[in-house]
């Protein structure tokens, strides 16, 4: 019977999709039936069978939008109900709440995980030695560790949107296992992150830092062990999983509680050294913030936040720490974040909120909260305003392309235009980020050689339509400016899971709640800063002031890159950013105008849609499925 199964369960493993597109180590197509020894004396096989435990990494494109649905869960990005059928049902049911035990979340972590970790616990009992067949014992050792940072890595994953799991580490269960041996209990969260914790750190002194050969990007590094344990680390030290007292009375079916009552400091000690030892690594193996400058040497903050999502590792993007280097429907993902106009899908759009987040080029923060009818509550040192339209062509010192026709270039200057005349002034004198990230009215919208025309009636951008931007904006975040759908003309990205920046955010941030601000709170928010082209820190702020700019620079930074909604989950802010009225410009304006009063005007704050969030959706639930075959599951509170 066993030996049946095996045959059965290496025809699932190796049917299924490898990752693809940056090897031949990673674009191998297994055999339809094999067995064991057939796969584990061939090198290619063993390398399929390797290739298909790297097959559940997220996708940083479609999974984070439309399988994960992270950016949609979050408050970075928006869209239309109507899009549910098409493949975006879970995403949004999340920001209805309508979120339950029955929900379906089709990476469905619970169960699918487990799958690849089995996956590859049976790739550590059966691989071997063969040095005549190119399975030399350094290769052998290699491989294994790899294998069990992904194995480590999807437990982190699992962590991160359940909590407590079953957590059976290093244990495959055989085939005629008795059904009591297989109802394993949720194991409590601290043992599960000590183990993950010890686990990685192992593997990270036993991979390479980095990898010599480009066609080996994509493949489990030292620094990318370092990364996941990090970004670990600094969960569980963050008010959602560290003396929570909504998990207080949260126990297994033993009667163990699942977390600690109180909450512990040291945990934002650990996570601090964490990150230090992941900076210092990252640094030893040449990564670096990606920058770009200008002739005189000073930083192109438009550039260098432009590339820093389209380069390549090989070619200079050494900011990258751990990648994904297959990338599946690349060209329809980008479509969809593109004006109707040139081809785009058009419904995906940028929420107002994100839009006020960013800084103005001074530094400032342009809008401090908003009072109970939505309207902004307006630094007035920042010099934002919501009134009137600009007279003429701001201009800036970068090479970026994406504000402007050349013809209004000063190359001697090097300054290149950011805004038009006529911008509507929400988006005059923003930080560089903004630019990089928004699609608005009127921005420059090069590869059809003109402006975006969001006003109903005359736009070439808009519509009746629910392919259109329901609340006035597109995402240029991550989308190259030499992208026309319209003309299928696409170009290819890496898919980019962690990088640098998020250590230097992430190293700050638990320095500032486990010390304080110090020196080095401030440097590596500034050396973020600094890149962005913005002005750093002022002196002297406080712990609690210190942790809402840090919270704000990285709602920033890493806008519709899938952070968000963990963070915002973390810091168990959920019900202040999830749980509110959304705003954007008036759809259904069709004249150039912020005249409060007239329905026709486009540029006003208008109320876009609900969005809801209630405490229970802090964790995903036990799926109920599972709560079915397993009796001795707890659910998760609130559910």
């Amino acid at each position: 019977m066993k030996s049946i199964y095996k045959s059965i369960l290496i025809a699932g493993l190796l049917s299924g999709t490898a990752l693809s597109g940056c090897s031949d180590f990673l674009d191998k197509m297994p055999d339809d039936q094999l067995t064991m020894e057939m796969v584990f004396t061939d090198k290619i096989r063993t390398e399929d069978w390797l290739a298909s435990v790297y097959s559940s990494v997220p996708s940083p494109f479609w999974g984070y939008y439309k399988e994960e649905g992270f950016n949609i869960m979050g408050d970075d990005i928006t869209i239309p109900q109507e899009w549910q059928p098409f493949g975006w049902a879970s995403s949004y049911a999340y920001i209805m709440a309508n979120w339950s035990p029955s929900s379906s979340w089709s990476p469905n972590y619970w169960v699918e995980l487990p799958k690849r970790i089995r996956t590859g616990l049976i790739f550590l009992q059966e691989v071997r030695e063969i040095p005549e067949a190119g399975l030399t014992p350094e290769y052998v050792s290699r491989m294994k560790h790899e294998v069990r940072f992904l194995i480590a890595y999807y437990y982190s994953l699992m962590l991160e949107v359940y909590g407590p799991i079953p957590f059976t580490p290093g244990k495959i269960f055989p085939v005629d296992a008795p059904n009591e041996e297989l109802m394993v209990p949720q194991t409590p969260y601290d043992e599960i992150v000590d183990w993950i914790d010890a686990e990685l750190l192992d593997v990270s002194a036993n991979l390479p830092l980095a990898y010599s050969d480009k066609n080996d990007w994509g493949r489990a590094t030292g620094v990318m062990a370092l990364a996941v344990r990090a970004k670990m680390l600094l969960f569980a030290a963050s008010p959602l999983f560290n003396g929570n007292p909504d998990f207080s009375d949260w126990k297994n079916i033993e009667g163990v509680p699942l977390f600690s009552p109180s909450a512990d400091p040291e945990k934002w000690n650990r996570a601090a050294k964490a990150h230090k030892e992941l900076i210092d690594a990252a640094h030893q193996a040449g990564h670096q913030l990606y920058i770009e400058r200008n002739s005189d040497g000073t930083i192109d903050p438009f550039m260098s936040y432009y590339n820093l999502s389209l380069k390549t590792y090989s070619a200079g993007n050494r900011e990258i720490l751990f990648g994904r280097p297959e990338s599946p429907e690349l060209n329809w993902w980008q479509s969809h974040h593109l004006p109707k106009g040139i081809g785009g899908n058009a419904g995906m759009g940028v929420t107002q909120e994100l839009v006020d987040a960013f800084f103005m080029a001074n530094g400032e923060v342009p809008i401090t909260g908003y009072q109970a009818d939505g309207m902004p509550i307006i630094n007035a040192e920042s010099g934002y305003s919501e009134r009137g339209f600009s007279t003429e062509v701001e201009k800036r010192k970068t090479a970026w392309p994406g504000g402007g026709p050349s013809s209004l270039r000063e190359p001697g200057e090097g300054l290149h235009p950011v805004t038009m005349e006529g911008t509507y002034q929400m988006y005059c004198n923003r930080e560089a980020r903004f630019y990089v990230s928004v699609i608005f009215n009127e921005a420059w919208l090069g590869v059809d050689n003109r402006r975006v025309e969001f006003l109903q009636g005359s736009g070439r951008d808009t519509g009746p339509t629910f392919d259109a931007p329901q609340n006035g904006y597109n995402v240029r975040k991550r989308i190259s400016l030499d992208v026309l759908p319209r003309e299928t003309k696409h170009v290819y990205q890496p898919g980019i899971l962690y990088r640098l920046a998020e250590a230097y955010l992430g190293y700050a941030e638990a320095l500032n709640e486990y010390g304080g601000p110090s020196d080095d709170v401030y440097h590596y928010v500034n050396l973020v800063r600094q890149r962005a082209g913005i002005p750093d820190l002022k002196a002297g702020l406080s712990k609690e002031e210190m942790r809402e700019a840090i919270q704000r620079e990285r709602r920033v930074e890493f806008n519709g890159e899938g952070v968000r909604f963990h963070d915002v989950r973390r810091w168990k802010l959920g019900e202040k950013y999830f749980d509110t009225r959304l705003y954007g410009m008036n759809f259904d304006g069709s004249k150039k105008s912020d005249d409060r009063n007239d329905p026709q005007a486009f540029y006003k704050r208008t109320f876009y849609k609900n969005r809801y969030f209630n405490k229970r959706m802090y964790l995903f639930p036990v799926p109920q499925s599972q709560m079915d075959i397993n009796p001795n599951l707890v659910q998760a509170p609130g559910y």
